[in-house]
C-alpha cells in the first residue's frame, strides 16, 4: 500500500511521501490507536508537535505498529516560547525523550512570532541539532517570504519544507510560487479547511460527483497537483484509507482552475497572520 504514495526529495535530499498524516488532538490511547491505524494502512510521514502535547502519543502509537523506524518519518515543531538558543536545544532534546526515539526526521519551527524575533536563533538552534544527528531535515511553518529569506541571508541555510494553512478557500498561491522557485516544499496544514463547509460546497460536490470520488479525496488530489504535500487527520480507518487513494486518478486544468477560484482574500480559519501572530 505504501508503495502507491510518491516520494518528494527535499532540498537536504530526505525523501517524504506525498501525503502525511495529522496528529493534532489526537491524545491518550485513543489517539495511539488512531495513530497506529494510520501507520499500519500506509501512512509513512506522521506530524506532530511540542505544543500539540501529544508526542508521547506519537511514541505510543510506533509502539504499537511492525513497520520498521527506517521506513517511518516522524516530524515535529518548535513552539513559539522556546525561540531562544539554548531553549530551542533543550525544547528539542525534550520532544525527543517524550516521544522516546534517537532523532526526529523532520523538525520544524511552529510560527516565526516576528514581534518576539527570536526566529533566527531557533534556526541556528535547528542547524546545529541536524549537525548532532538529532534532526534529519529542518524546516519552518508559516514563515512568509520574508522570513525564510533572512533565515537564508543570515545562516546560509534555507527550510526544507514550510508547512502552511492551505485549503481552495485560501489558496496561497503566490507563497506557493516563491516555494517552488526557492527549492523549499509546500506542506499544507488544515488541508480539508472545515470539513462541514467543504463537503457542503456546490463546487466541490459537482467535481466529487463527475470523478466519482469523495469531496476530501478531490481536494487532497488538488493539494497534491499543486506539489503540496497534505496531511489530513482522522480517526476513521475508512477516512484514512479514503483519503490515502488519490493517486490513481487526475483532475484535468479547467477543474484545477475551478477549485483555485474557490480562494477568498480572508480565507484563513482562524485569522492567524503570520506576519503578526504570536503563538507560545
Amino acid at each position: 500500500m505504501m508503495n502507491q504514495i510518491p516520494e518528494i526529495k527535499l532540498n537536504d535530499g530526505l525523501g517524504i511521501p506525498a501525503i502525511g498524516f495529522g496528529t493534532y488532538k489526537l491524545w491518550g490511547n485513543e489517539g495511539a490507536g488512531a495513530i497506529a491505524s494510520a501507520i499500519d494502512h500506509g501512512y509513512r510521514l506522521i506530524d506532530s508537535a511540542y505544543n500539540y502535547e501529544n508526542e508521547g502519543t506519537v511514541g505510543e502509537a510506533l509502539k504499537r505498529t511492525s513497520v520498521p523506524r527506517d521506513k517511518l518519518r516522524i516530524a515535529s515543531k518548535l513552539p513559539g516560547r522556546y525561540h531562544t538558543y539554548e531553549n530551542a536545544v533543550k525544547a528539542i532534546q525534550e520532544s525527543l525523550y517524550r516521544v522516546n526515539l534517537d532523532y526526529y526526521d523532520l523538525y520544524l519551527i511552529h510560527w516565526p512570532n516576528p514581534i518576539q524575533n527570536h526566529y533566527v536563533e531557533a534556526w541556528q538552534a535547528l542547524i546545529d541539532a541536524k549537525k548532532w544527528g538529532l534532526i534529519r531535515s529542518i524546516g519552518v511553518c508559516n514563515f512568509l517570504p520574508e522570513h525564510l529569506e533572512r533565515l537564508e541571508k543570515e545562516t546560509g541555510v534555507l527550510p526544507s519544507i514550510n508547512q502552511i494553512e492551505l485549503h481552495p478557500f485560501f489558496n496561497q498561491e503566490e507563497q506557493r510560487k516563491w516555494h517552488e522557485e526557492h527549492g523549499v516544499v509546500t506542506e499544507s496544514w488544515s488541508p480539508l479547511a472545515r470539513a462541514n463547509e467543504v463537503f457542503d460546497n456546490a463546487t466541490i460536490h459537482e467535481i466529487a460527483h463527475e470523478y466519482n470520488r469523495t469531496p476530501s479525496q478531490i481536494i487532497l488530489r488538488w493539494h497534491y497537483q499543486h506539489g503540496a504535500v497534505a496531511i489530513p487527520k482522522s480517526a476513521s480507518p475508512k477516512r484514512q484509507l479514503e483519503n490515502m487513494f488519490i493517486f490513481d486518478f487526475k483532475l484535468d486544468d479547467s477543474t484545477m482552475k475551478a477549485l483555485d477560484k474557490l480562494t477568498r482574500l480572508d480565507g484563513r480559519m482562524n485569522d492567524q497572520d503570520p506576519a503578526v501572530y504570536e503563538e507560545f
